[in-house]
């Protein structure tokens, strides 16, 4: 996420040693920062388009890797983040190279998520984490828990059904509102996220109502953290079932 900073050095050797290396990352630093390791470096970026669907983009990008891939060279792709978190071309091409016959390996790496822990101070394992992308939890039912925290990733193209565009409007995020308001108060304080990604950067930690989310400036990068709102609920029969035959009720509730 942040250049240099949380670039592992297997990642690093991957990079050093391939014949040709792919860059699939949005900000232009970054891209010369990487070309300063290699002499062989190739952007994906400009497979994006205003107005083209992101779908023929990833197709595409897919399609450039694998065909140096099937030429025979050693290949590196450099995504942004995690390259498997929220980055379909790098899955897909892992497994269109091993359906091929092809090695194809993936270095984990510090995502957005692993960001947003240590600069909101959340911890995933005191109440749970629910994650979910945007868009996705718009268009489906999904049945929320508001006693953990909510995660929603790109929530500045929430709705969008063009995958051409790259801004939501308003009234998308009107209804986002809408149905997060089923479950929270529109006054509930939530926080809207964006990682550093260079070492001279702060993150953005922007905490508004979730009223104030439709008229708030977003962008691609930008993630929603919504805070419990509700308390755990013990679940009294299994506590008893775990505490086994004859347990006392004291025992019980002390757990």
């Amino acid at each position: 996420m942040m250049m240099g900073a949380h670039f592992a050095p297997r990642a690093r050797d991957h990079v050093t040693s391939a014949d040709v290396v792919f860059v699939a990352v949005s900000d232009a630093v970054v891209e010369r920062w990487v070309q300063r390791m290699h002499a062989d470096v190739r952007s994906l970026q400009p497979h994006y388009r205003e107005g083209r669907s992101r779908h023929e983009t990833y197709a595409d990008m897919v399609a450039t890797v694998l065909d140096a891939v099937r030429s025979g060279l050693d290949v590196c792709c450099v995504f942004y983040g995690h390259p498997g978190v929220f980055a379909t071309v790098a899955h897909r091409a892992i497994e269109s190279a091993r359906r091929e016959g092809f090695e194809a390996v993936m270095e984990p790496g510090i995502s957005a998520a692993d960001c947003l822990y240590a600069d909101l101070g959340v911890d995933p394992g005191e109440v749970g984490c629910q994650h979910y992308e945007a868009s996705q939890f718009m268009f489906y039912k999904r049945q929320l828990d508001p006693s953990a925290w909510l995660v929603l990733w790109q929530v500045g193209v929430a709705g969008v059904r063009d995958t051409g565009r790259f801004n939501n409007t308003a009234h998308e995020r009107s209804l986002l509102v809408e149905k997060l308001a089923l479950d929270y108060p529109l006054p509930h304080v939530v926080t809207l996220y964006e990682a550093a990604t260079l070492p001279h950067l702060q993150p953005r930690i922007e905490r508004l109502p979730l009223s104030g989310l439709v008229e708030a400036t977003l962008s691609q990068q930008t993630t929603l953290a919504v805070p419990p709102v509700a308390a755990l609920q013990r679940d009294v029969d299994m506590l008893r079932r775990l505490a086994g035959p004859g347990a006392s009720g004291e025992r019980i509730r002390a757990i």
